[in-house]
């Protein structure tokens, strides 16, 4: 197996790789990459905020 191995298997995988190297292509896109992403930010804020008043309220009762 090991002469086989050096006399047809090693050459054919080298021409093998070698005639695919020619298909294989690498390059930059002309137009920059656009990753959109729609995140809605607001609902986080807001629920902060309302957290934040609870709070407030809570530690200032006698105010309100």
């Amino acid at each position: 197996m090991n002469q086989f191995d050096q006399i047809i298997v090693r050459p054919l995988a080298v021409l093998l790789l070698a005639s695919l190297a020619g298909c294989i292509q690498l390059r930059a896109p002309d137009k920059p990459i656009e990753i959109n992403l729609n995140v809605n930010i607001k609902q986080e804020v807001v629920v902060r905020l309302e957290k934040d008043a609870a709070d407030l309220i809570k530690k200032n009762a006698g105010v309100f």
